[in-house]
């Protein structure tokens, strides 16, 4: 089950909840791109990281990653796909902030609020869904 969407939508809330409901683990992939130092995985490596984690019977992945979409896709029997509006999304990270206060989240993934991030946010319905659907 792949889980796309907004930074903010709600992906990991939503995809934690479903992969407990069918009883598998949930991977976030900002946690398989990035290190613990925020380097970023080399894209074919990122890739074929995906193809393991497709090949399972049961999955759930979070993430956007629109260059390796298609091969989550390909081996989904559901997509949820969180098309909520900026507002709600920009919300969402200010939340997160609030709940982590920044830093490493206990699954692996970095709490980065960047400029970059929330035009990213609040352009994404307009430039991104688009390219998503």
């Amino acid at each position: 089950m792949a889980i796309i969407g907004c930074g903010g939508s709600g992906k990991t809330t939503v995809g934690r909840r479903l992969a407990d409901a069918i009883g598998t683990q949930i991977t976030h992939l900002d946690a398989e791109f990035y290190d613990d130092e925020w380097n970023k995985l080399p894209a074919d490596k990122f890739a074929a990281r995906q193809e393991e984690l497709v090949s399972a019977d049961t999955w759930v992945i979070d993430g956007n990653y629109a260059s390796t979409l298609p091969i989550r896709l390909r081996r989904a029997t559901h997509v949820v796909f969180l098309d909520l509006p900026a507002r709600t999304c920009l919300w969402g990270i200010a939340q997160r902030r609030m709940r982590y206060r920044g830093g490493q989240h206990t699954n692996g993934v970095y709490d980065r609020i960047t400029w970059s991030f929330i035009t990213y946010i609040w352009g994404y319905r307009r430039e991104m869904a688009p390219r998503v659907r």
